[in-house]
């Protein structure tokens, strides 16, 4: 989100800054290269896990000081009204195009869509079309080192309801209320909360939610990589791990569309040191 916004800023002659926290800012060298490169300010955040929810709380605070000349650009459905609605509208043109190539290819509708979870925008970009139609949804968030080590991001598996950045959704909390830190090898999915309308989802049946730890989501990113020539974004990996290994029932003959949401180049660095450290 932060390259897409860098890009249109440069060719609109606009201020970019955007926030990031430092141990993303480590993991995903590569984005915050091309930011740069497009023109943009990129301000690490050392404050807290140093990851996402940290860097959404500086540039909330920066918005809510300059409100007269700054626009706050979010690419998760997450935080205040009217964010995650905004962000589910634009990025449902995933779910409509899906629905008009699978019409062309196919004919009728997917038996089941698999998207990845972490504030939730992919996912809900491709599940919001869908959702007066028959046909099963499965979100995956990440497990990280296990759902019952503590080091997670499993937000509808193991939260509880509560507020953070403007909105009431499933978080990751203690007793008090506090903010859990989360884990995932993956940025994207490395947030404490989640989207609104998938805790609603959630609490309506109507969306199923799993989990895939990292050695998982690992293995589906060598997977795709060697068996299809695609490097996929750690993100998706961990819905392609929950499909790759039997988690879903599924009748003979059913369709499925998972959505691969990024490519892995960001990532590279992240599986290399990984696979180093299982292999030495």
């Amino acid at each position: 989100h932060g390259v897409a916004t860098a890009t249109v800023a440069a060719r609109f002659g606009l201020m970019c800054v955007v926030y990031m926290g430092e141990e993303d800012m480590r993991r995903q060298r590569l984005n915050v290269f091309r930011m740069e490169l497009l023109g943009a300010v990129v301000r690490p955040v050392s404050s807290g896990t140093r990851t996402l929810k940290d860097a959404t709380n500086e540039a909330i605070r920066d918005w809510v000081a300059s409100v007269e000349n700054t626009h706050y650009l979010l690419g998760s459905v997450v935080g205040p009204h009217p964010y995650p609605m905004l962000v589910r509208d634009f990025q449902s043109v995933i779910g409509r195009e899906t629905r008009e190539q699978f019409a062309q290819q196919a004919d009728g509708l997917p038996d089941l869509l698999v998207a990845c979870v972490g504030g939730g925008s992919n996912a809900i970009g491709l599940f919001h079309p869908f959702l007066d139609d028959p046909v099963r949804m499965i979100g995956v968030e990440a497990a990280g080192r296990g759902l019952d080590s503590g080091a997670h991001a499993a937000t509808l598996s193991k939260g509880t309801r509560g507020v953070l950045h403007g909105s009431a959704s499933y978080l990751l909390q203690t007793d008090d209320g506090q903010v859990q830190l989360p884990h995932s090898i993956s940025a994207g999915l490395d947030y404490p909360g989640v989207g609104p309308e998938h805790s609603y989802l959630k609490e309506q049946g109507r969306v199923t939610y799993l989990a895939a730890t990292d050695e998982e989501a690992l293995a589906a990113f060598q997977w795709l990589s060697e068996k299809e020539g695609i490097i996929p974004a750690l993100e998706p990996a961990h819905a392609l791990a929950v499909l790759q290994r039997g988690r879903i029932d599924l009748p003979a003959g059913s369709s499925v569309v998972l959505c691969l949401s990024g490519r892995g180049d960001k990532d590279v660095h992240t599986v290399a040191e990984a696979l180093r450290r299982k292999l030495s």
